[in-house]
């Protein structure tokens, strides 16, 4: 994008609104880290990311009034959605957890996809355009709102899933409620070993209550963040079969789209399963939900970039 298509396009209040977003969020991004090395959370940050989050829903709102449609029918209007959904998910688990933490995983991704919907899309996917008659459905705003949002929350939810990877030191909680976040116990026969002295007349069973670490409440919101999302996909799959069914005649046509969907839910799915069957938890089901961030890319960016299937925006091979 040159000076002055850039200068242009401040004109539209859509890419200006764009634009103020990207640019608060870049500014809120060495903030967080900074109170990321005080390890204690910062309201300017906060505040930067909530006035984010309202220029980008007044981004979507002015979209939605200049095209007439619900602004999420072409790459650039749904990165926009995904930029301001993530925001939203970012701020609620800080409401639930006041770290610093969050907007350190979170606000990298969300910088991120505005400004690749702002400057690194070519014009032509940033353009408004009447909807093909398929999408002329109130299934649409169903559908597609609630596949991005899921995206949202799972790839919140998988970063953080990152950030355990990164800071845990291998001290996992033993009692395996604590994958759905209760219960601040740790079996004190696993530590008699190395302090055989102090413990030695304490019941092998005998449990204490401690503090819980960074890295065990990064996987507790990672946890619960991702229960929500793959809900969220869940209900999206279940809308997108039956808008096909109405506007194809088909459940499910193994568009590549749908395929990759379809992957995403199965790891997500395997990820879930380790953490309430197998009782998993720490590392190893991180390490699950990383894969699944590599697969809502593929789904995502991947597919829709090819230009191949009903779900494409294409770009490569147009």
């Amino acid at each position: 994008m040159n000076t002055y298509t850039f200068l242009t396009d401040l004109g539209d209040p859509v890419f200006l609104f764009g634009f103020i977003s990207f640019s608060l969020l870049l500014i809120a991004l060495p903030l967080s880290f900074w109170s990321l090395s005080g390890n204690k959370k910062s309201a300017t940050v906060t505040t930067l990311v909530a006035i984010a989050n309202l220029f980008l829903a007044s981004q979507l709102v002015i979209r939605w009034w200049q095209s007439s449609h619900f602004p999420i029918s072409n790459l650039y209007e749904s990165l926009c959605f995904l930029a301001w959904a993530s925001t939203l998910v970012q701020l609620l688990i800080e409401r639930s957890w006041s770290t610093p933490f969050i907007s350190a995983f979170s606000i990298p991704f969300s910088l991120l996809t505005i400004s690749f919907a702002s400057f690194a899309l070519p014009e032509q996917l940033r353009l408004p355009a009447p909807l093909v008659p398929a999408l002329r459905s109130s299934w649409l705003v169903m559908h597609v709102s609630v596949i991005m949002c899921s995206y949202a929350a799972l790839i919140i939810g998988s970063l953080l899933s990152l950030g355990v990877l990164i800071i845990d030191r291998g001290n996992e909680l033993q009692i395996r409620s604590s994958s759905v976040g209760v219960g601040a116990f740790r079996n004190l026969s696993t530590e008699a070993n190395s302090e055989a002295n102090i413990y030695s007349k304490i019941p092998s069973n005998f449990i204490q209550s401690i503090e819980i670490s960074k890295a065990e409440q990064l996987d507790s919101f990672s946890y619960r963040t991702i229960t929500f999302g793959f809900m969220l996909l869940t209900i999206g799959l279940i809308s997108g079969a039956v808008w096909a069914n109405e506007a194809w005649g088909s459940w499910w046509s193994w568009d590549p789209k749908e395929t990759w969907a379809l992957i995403c839910w199965l790891v997500y799915a395997a990820y879930l399963h380790v953490r309430l069957v197998k009782g998993w938890q720490g590392k190893r089901p991180a390490l699950v939900s990383v894969t699944g961030l590599f697969v809502i890319t593929i789904c995502y960016i991947g597919v829709n970039l090819l230009g191949v299937g009903l779900h494409s925006y294409g770009w490569f091979f147009d």
